[in-house]
């Protein structure tokens, strides 16, 4: 087994770990949240009744239905299970509807909102940090506070500030939803501009705090690499400026491409936040749903799903480091 292959398994075992106990927390934690769901869909089902045998029939029915009834073991074993076959259960709050079929309608949304205002922040952040940290003078003095400031607004913050003035205040976009309420989803000219204008300030509001984020952290790590000892060496050397400057990015960009991958994985999580201020059709939008009704399999649904993207995104960046960074190939070859 050579060097790579080795890391390639090492790093393989640590996320599949990983894995596990997150599928475990998925389950319990849920659990632990004070109240039983199944009271609130019986007491909706039992509307208008008056006989009480029949309403705890009704009671004991969903119970059954849920597995509720079970010890913890037990559920979390059925839970296990239906994981492998890729269901994960009915909704409580929806019932009958599953959770895989509201997943799947929330994800087209949340990745079309958040992918492509992650990756505008992300290299619009990297190359105001660049400029910054090269160029120097007025345009740092400029960016790296300005980066700083909106770094410092928490999603939510700004995606309420931005709600307020151009939604409520001067009407220029509508304030909630994915499209108008009266449209039926369809390929037309007037249905895709609809989606437009509901998918502006949610888009427009990751787009800013990640540029902040990334703009501080690609400042940092340029001024750090320009101070470093092969650019003086260099410079005494009298290679061109530009050539330097190639390394210098190249090099400070490889902690900003895990923070793109952070970024990535945490789509579904952080900035989903911006997704319940605009009530947006996405999976933060459903989660928040769900915790709100005790939704267990719709809590664990979301939940689950985050988690594995987080742990995908990651591992995908670990094994490309491993090719690309020359750092981690020495400390390979050192350990083989």
């Amino acid at each position: 087994m050579n060097a790579y292959s080795k890391y390639f398994f090492k790093k393989f075992f640590w996320y599949f770990l990983t894995l596990i106990i997150a599928v475990g927390l998925n389950f319990l934690l849920p659990r632990l949240i004070q109240g039983n769901p199944v009271t609130t869909i019986a007491t909706q089902v039992t509307q208008g009744m008056t006989d009480s045998d029949s309403i705890k029939k009704v009671y004991e029915t969903f119970m059954k239905e849920f597995g509720v009834d079970k010890p913890l073991g037990t559920q979390f074993v059925i839970y296990v299970k239906n994981l492998l076959t890729g269901n994960l259960g009915t909704s409580f709050g929806l019932y009958p509807k599953k959770v895989t079929d509201i997943l799947a309608s929330a994800i087209p949304w949340t990745v079309a909102l958040q992918l492509p205002a992650i990756l505008v922040g992300w290299i619009l952040g990297n190359v105001l940090g660049a400029v910054a940290a090269y160029k120097k003078g007025v345009l740092d003095k400029v960016i790296f506070p300005v980066a700083l400031f909106v770094n410092s607004i928490p999603f939510f913050t700004l995606a309420i500030i931005m709600l307020f003035i151009f939604a409520l205040h001067l009407h220029w976009f509508p304030p909630s939803g994915g499209y108008d309420y009266q449209m039926i989803p369809n390929l037309s000219f007037d249905f895709i501009i609809s989606v437009i204008r509901h998918h502006t300030l949610p888009f427009l509001s990751i787009v800013l705090v990640t540029i902040g984020g990334q703009a501080i952290g690609m400042r940092e790590m340029s001024i750090y690499e320009l101070n470093s000892d092969y650019v003086l060496y260099s410079k005494l050397l009298g290679i061109r400026d530009s050539k330097i400057a190639k390394y210098v990015f190249k090099n400070a960009m490889l902690p900003q491409i895990t923070g793109l991958a952070l970024s990535i994985g945490t789509m579904v999580g952080g900035s989903l936040i911006c997704e319940i201020v605009f009530s947006y059709p996405g999976i933060g939008t459903w989660l928040f749903t769900a915790i709100r009704q005790l939704d267990y399999p719709l809590i664990s649904g979301c939940t689950l799903l985050i988690a594995l993207t987080v742990l995908v995104a990651n591992f995908i960046i670990e094994i490309i480091y491993g090719v690309v960074d020359p750092r981690i190939k020495a400390a390979q070859m050192e350990e083989h």
